[in-house]
């Protein structure tokens, strides 16, 4: 019996110059890879044993790739028994959100903590909260509120005492990180950064966790059924590695993960050892962070917000921050960057604020050219980049420096950017793909979950015709092609995680990840994108991806293996 299957489609949308549009593609079953590319009459005659699976009126391309993700503190946090309290998954207004705190509050037993995610000071005009704050709606559970930024966490009294500290107080501030304090030392509900509010954050994910491994199951389905079949793990401990194995090993598995270790973690340089094929799970480089979030003001930019009732009521400083905003000095920056690059590893900076990426651009061109890297195939880059310039861009481009962008902060936020936050010569241009493209950098899209729902189909609509989430067109001069936005969650984005010979389009010796549409994306109006074009399925290494029996089968492993996966996730010191 033959382990070729050929797949026929209305068309085959491969993203190589060379051979754009095909009619069918073979794939070998046993390897996984692409072993033809053409006509259904030539695969038939070069593999006349083949099955043929026939899909219709269905258009086949490259699976999609989001290239910043983080797939298992995404689903712990989001997902069944968490919730999830976005304002684009239903609560608009912090009104929504205290109406869901006292209906929760009313149908938990006693005593059960709870954990929210997605509260956003901006979009639902919500108060920087505290213990006092959160008291009011859960007197007596333990409760923690995460920011959607990922960047803040409030819980309340109950939580404080669970935490165990002693009077009250928090411990000594992890580094680049800090828990809130009164006037006289005690909490008050409030931790910035990941490394005090992932401490804050682990017995409350511990209590409320069933099975460790659903609500991730969960997550990876999510990105999936938006056709999604690679990502990466952009906050990765070793202490995650137990989970990301066990996703990796179950034969549904839908998603190829490529690593990013922290760089506050000692082990971070260190090799991984992962006893499952590196195309399914691979370390590929060390995140670094420059700055914060634009939603709770933390962001290093050489620009003030506006004082408005929506920026004091966020309780946003006004600032400008400047380097002030910084997690690293730059001679932190400098001495990490020694130590790293030695590694071979790719890097990878969080980075929002116009400061801070020049902060981050003077700090790679000094290591590039210490280590002898300058001009090689180094593929350092740098994350979100919000409210950065095109000489920015065209500076990145000169030292191969990747851009790997945040079209969500547009689509959600751009309305508020866009003369509340920001004056409109600022706000509108947030988000400037177009001068990152024209630069000649290589560009991706990510959704960095769970800061946003993973829809590569939303990124590209909102891109080319830079509607907001209110349909209002902003910065129309930074719209791009669809060409383009395709290109940043296939080819480039795979660029990005190192795995161009793998992934990101469809040709031969490649491994057969496809994503089914209901519609060419090239043929519809863009501003109907998501309304005219849907995701029918995913193909990862020649096999279309069952949801059910991939959530079934992680059901079925053994949950006693990953009872302390909460905690452990949790445990150690970050910054995000």
């Amino acid at each position: 019996m033959s382990s070729t299957l050929i797949i026929r489609a209305a068309s085959v949308i491969t993203m190589e110059p060379a051979q754009p549009r095909a009619e069918a593609v073979a794939v070998d079953q046993e390897s996984g890879t692409i072993t033809g590319v053409g006509s259904l009459a030539d695969l038939q005659q070069a593999h006349p044993d083949a099955d043929v699976h026939d899909l219709g009126d269905t258009v086949l391309m490259p699976g999609l790739i989001d290239p910043h993700s983080h797939p298992v503190l995404s689903g712990l946090t989001t997902q069944a028994p968490a919730y999830w309290i976005a304002p684009y998954v239903g609560y608009p207004s912090f009104s929504d959100v205290t109406a869901y705190f006292t209906k929760i509050n009313a149908e938990l037993p006693a005593g059960q903590p709870a954990l929210f995610n997605g509260l956003d000071r901006a979009l639902q005009q919500a108060p920087e909260l505290t213990n006092v704050e959160l008291d009011k709606y859960f007197p007596d559970r333990p409760v923690l509120v995460i920011d959607n930024s990922g960047h803040e966490g409030y819980f309340n009294s109950a939580t404080i005492a669970k935490l165990g500290w002693a009077d009250g107080k928090p411990p000594a501030d992890p580094v680049g990180s800090r828990y809130g304090r009164n006037d006289d030392g005690t909490s008050n509900g409030r931790a910035y950064e990941a490394g005090a509010l992932l401490t804050a954050a682990a017995p409350i994910l511990a209590a409320v966790a069933a099975h460790p491994l659903a609500p991730i199951a969960k997550w990876y389905r999510l990105m999936a059924s938006n056709g999604i079949t690679a990502t990466s793990e952009h906050t990765f401990a070793a202490n995650q590695l137990k989970a990301y194995i066990a996703m990796a090993s179950v034969p549904d598995n839908p998603l190829r993960v490529s690593i990013y270790h922290m760089s506050t973690e000692p082990d971070c340089m260190e090799p991984l050892q992962i006893p499952v094929a590196p195309n399914k799970l691979k370390k590929q480089g060390i995140k670094l962070w420059a700055d914060g979030s634009p939603w709770v003001g933390t962001i290093a930019a050489s620009f003030a917000y506006l004082d408005n009732e929506t920026t004091r009521n966020a309780n946003i400083p006004l600032g400008p921050g400047g380097e002030g905003m910084m997690n690293y000095s730059r001679a932190q920056l400098d001495e990490l960057l020694d130590k790293f690059a030695p590694t071979g590893l790719q890097m990878a900076f969080h980075c929002n604020g116009d400061v801070g990426m020049d902060v981050v651009l003077d700090a790679y061109e000094h290591a590039l050219v210490k280590h002898g890297l300058l001009k090689t195939d180094h593929r350092w880059r740098i994350e979100h980049l919000g409210a950065c310039r095109a000489d920015q861009f065209q500076r990145a481009a000169s030292l191969g420096v990747c851009l790997s962008m945040s079209p969500f902060q547009f689509i959600y936020w751009g309305d508020l950017l866009d003369g509340t936050l920001f004056p409109s010569e600022i706000g509108s241009q947030w988000q400037s793909v177009g001068d990152a493209f024209r630069s000649g950098a290589i560009v991706s899209f990510h959704n960095d979950g769970s800061v946003s729902p993973p829809i590569p189909l939303l990124n590209w609509q909102a891109m080319v015709t830079r509607e907001t989430a209110s349909g209002v067109v902003r910065g129309a001069n930074q719209s791009i092609s669809i060409d383009d936005a395709i290109k940043a969650h296939t080819v480039n984005a795979a660029f990005h995680l190192g795995r161009d010979r793998e992934i990101g389009s469809i040709a031969v010796g490649k491994l057969a990840d496809f994503c089914e549409l209901s519609v060419d994306p090239y043929t519809v109006d863009a501003h109907e994108l998501t309304s005219k074009v849907s995701v029918q399925g995913t193909w990862v290494g020649g096999h279309r991806i069952d949801l059910d029996a991939f959530e079934n089968q992680v059901l079925a492993l053994d949950p006693a293996e990953h009872k302390t996966l909460h905690h452990e996730v949790h445990a150690k010191k970050k910054c995000c």
